[in-house]
């Protein structure tokens, strides 16, 4: 089976004391971008995400949005620091005897003193916390997933009709080529045989043109490597795999042979098969863009 390089992919997994969804999406990219948004509450698991999407993705641009509910009511606690408290108390002791002042200090105003009393936040459940977000990366993953093989499998359907295109006009050319030299060897024939009139036309001399002709025109080479490539793009799309670059890579050969093909083309029939090469191996390149 083959990937394409779009997809989409959202699960949610909710327990007592949390609830976290996880959303992916992608579009076509040389090599493999993960974005990654989430709280930051839970930067610490960056590295494990990404390990566990490289088991699933191997190219594309792909965003991941992730979102996070605790529901644990105390999730923060108060500390009392009673150093700090008692540090305060013995300076103002020192301040109310050293200026003749009354300690009018009261629990109350001593707790609103910086540092007495502060919120923390307890001690963050790692383990809870990623058996919650594992699952929901790897279920994201898994839809994503399905949904790239669904598109790649309508893109291999495509390619294929395209490649089969691709060898008609393959063949028409091949079988249109001997035809073209013998055409040229008659029209030439007949063209000195107008100037010559009753004079005895010099066959091996009519000969050498022809074979200059047919060697300058002769696109046997290209249209045995062509035809390689289209069974080479076949067999990949069968197999399946990762095979964008692939692909990608073959398609530059296929066009630089057509282009060979149309730039020997002598004859306005093979013209337009190669013209018509051109086009498919273009919509083929361009297709072969989304392909994982």
């Amino acid at each position: 089976m083959i990937k394409s390089m779009t997809g989409f992919g959202r699960f949610e997994v909710s327990e007592a004391e949390r609830k976290v969804t996880v959303e992916m999406k992608s579009v076509n990219h040389r090599y493999l971008d993960v974005s990654i948004k989430m709280p930051k509450k839970l930067y610490f698991f960056e590295a494990a995400i990404r390990a566990e999407l490289k088991q699933y993705i191997q190219r594309g641009k792909v965003d991941v949005f992730i979102s996070y509910e605790d529901f644990t009511e105390n999730n923060v606690c108060i500390k009392y620091n009673r150093d700090i408290a008692a540090e305060y108390m013995g300076y103002l002791k020192e301040m109310a005897e050293e200026f003749g002042l009354e300690d009018d200090i009261t629990v109350s105003k001593l707790s609103r003193y910086p540092e007495v009393l502060s919120m923390e936040e307890q001690t963050i459940d790692e383990e809870g916390i990623w058996k919650v977000l594992g699952r929901a990366v790897n279920g994201a993953a898994e839809k994503f997933v399905e949904t790239r093989i669904r598109e790649g499998e309508s893109l291999r359907a495509d390619l294929l009709a395209k490649l089969d295109t691709m060898l008609e006009h393959t063949d028409y050319i091949t079988e249109r080529s001997p035809q073209l030299i013998e055409e040229y060897k008659k029209k030439l024939t007949e063209r000195v045989r107008e100037l010559l009139e009753d004079a005895q036309i010099d066959e091996g001399r009519l000969m050498m043109e022809v074979t200059l002709f047919a060697d300058k025109v002769c696109v046997d080479e290209e249209l045995v490597r062509l035809r390689s490539h289209i069974e080479a793009t076949k067999q990949a799309l069968t197999e399946g795999g990762s095979i964008g670059r692939k692909l990608d890579f073959i398609a530059q050969e296929m066009n630089r042979e057509a282009n060979t093909i149309l730039s020997k083309a002598n004859d306005i029939e093979i013209s337009g098969r190669a013209i018509e090469l051109k086009t498919e191996i273009e919509k083929v390149r361009e297709q072969i863009q989304n392909i994982e």
